[in-house]
């Protein structure tokens, strides 16, 4: 019995500890298949779902396919009555440049279009979407967005043709704020002060442009009998050719540097890395030498193999911070840049005390005849005229009266040049010194025959 009782106990203890098991092992089961049946929930919701949305999936695929299968240069758009048309304005240009211009001419342009001239027109471009040199990207936006005169010193020795973007949108004007910060990052008389530029841009939402843009060349290119008074120098520019819809215009440019053409389709200038190989660093003509020492070789953060340790790199890195700091409080650098501004005027002032004037002939009287040359005295009263820095130019012109009627190469003195701008008070302070607007230049054009439309009206 103690064995049997033992033994039922036992059995007993068993079918307790089986009886658990059983009953632990149910709600598992049970879960096992609430999950499934979830499962097969779900998986029907989602095929619901799928062949709900099916329609508008496969219609939105067919609408980006079309979209996205039309070529870069060549799209659809809708005209402002709704006509649907194709704007082939670009390879249209393209094919241009190829008809109608020397297999060995050379184009200046933006470099996001290098690739398209190159391929389609088959001509030689100034940058394309594999020129890395900063400092050559930086000069040729110095020349879009530098005043037309300046533009053209730098272009006739580069280029015989210059191509741009127009008709809105993301065309060449609206990229220029940019282009102007790029040319500042290595020409820092630019936007002194500022390398965020902001003196370059739209001055409001109508699309008013700061007098800087106003006098740049790629603006007088872009707008030129567009926009009323805009016409682009007839001695330094030809228009001749406008795409249907206006996205292009090409300019010749005139008065190009034989010289320099002739320096740089040279072989013996291109400096390969051994003759007859295609990696040329090539090197610019003598022609653009005082362009070039105005510039400061600027090194991109994306230069990680170079070591950052000397003062040139503490200045590159100082600029870097200045003008991020001037993007995050836009007001503090427009406050420091005037400062800056008025402390140049001041210096300019101070120059004139020791710089060179050009003696006068013996022709012509009292004041003589001086000579026709360009030189640092021409390039500062030029420079004062065209950014209007009036109280500046009267000082000048107090200190040395001979200045009002100096010469540059091309026979344009002050007067050519405060019409050119449309500055009425710049007009009015030569006229105080005796400045005829009758007089001619080289090419037997006035000061008058420059204007197109109404004087700017400045105070003075």
């Amino acid at each position: 019995n103690t064995a049997g009782t033992s033994s039922t106990h036992v059995t007993s203890s068993q079918k307790k500890k089986k009886g658990k098991s059983e009953e632990a092992t149910v709600p598992a089961g049970a879960s096992s298949a609430d999950g499934g049946f979830f499962k097969k929930v779900m998986a029907a919701a989602f095929f619901a779902g799928f062949y709900a949305i099916a329609p508008i999936f496969y219609e939105n695929c067919n609408k980006m396919a079309k979209a996205l299968s039309h070529p870069t240069i060549m799209y659809k758009a809708e005209t402002n009555v709704g006509q649907v048309v194709t704007v082939d304005d670009y390879r249209e240009s393209y094919w241009w440049l190829k008809k109608n211009t020397p297999a060995d001419a050379r184009i200046l342009a933006w470099w996001d279009y290098g690739y398209q001239i190159a391929g389609i027109a088959n001509r030689t471009t100034v940058a394309d979407g594999n020129t890395w040199n900063h400092e050559h990207i930086a000069l040729l936006a110095r020349a879009l967005t530098h005043t037309e005169k300046e533009g053209h010193r730098v272009s006739r020795h580069l280029a015989d043709y210059i191509l741009v973007w127009g008709g809105g949108g993301g065309d060449d004007l609206a990229k220029s704020p940019h282009l102007a910060r790029i040319a500042n990052s290595v020409y820092r008389d630019m936007c002194p002060g500022d390398p965020t530029c902001r003196q370059f841009g739209y001055m409001d939402r109508n699309g008013t442009p700061s007098p800087m843009m106003e006098a740049s060349m790629l603006y007088k290119l872009h707008s030129h009998r567009l926009k009323p008074g805009v016409v682009a120098d007839p001695n330094r520019f030809q228009h001749v050719f406008d795409s249907k819809y206006g996205k292009v215009r090409i300019f010749k440019v005139l008065n190009v540097s034989q010289e320099s053409k002739k320096f740089v389709a040279d072989p013996a200038n291109r400096l390969c890395d051994i003759e007859g190989g295609w990696y040329c660093r090539g090197q610019y003509p003598p022609g653009l030498a005082n362009v070039l020492s105005k510039a400061k070789t600027f090194s991109q953060q994306e230069d990680f193999n170079k070591k950052r340790n000397s003062a040139k790199d503490s200045d590159e890195e100082e600029y870097l911070k200045k003008y991020f700091d001037n993007m995050a409080d836009p007001q503090k650098a427009k406050e420091e840049a005037r400062k800056k501004e008025k402390a140049a005027q001041q210096g300019n002032i101070e120059s004139v005390k020791t710089s060179h004037m050009p003696k006068p002939g013996k022709k012509n009287g009292k004041l003589g005849k001086q000579t026709w040359e360009d030189t640092e005295y021409t390039t500062m009263i030029w420079e004062l005229i065209s950014k209007n820095d009036m109280e500046t130019l009267a000082t000048v012109l107090g200190q040395n009266p001979e200045g009002a009627h100096v010469r540059s190469a091309d026979g344009r003195g002050p007067m050519w040049w405060a019409y050119e701008f449309k500055n009425e008070a710049a007009v009015r302070v030569l006229l105080k010194h005796g400045v005829s607007f009758k007089e001619k230049d080289k090419d037997g054009q006035t000061p008058i025959d420059l204007i197109q439309g109404p004087i700017r009206q400045v105070k003075y």
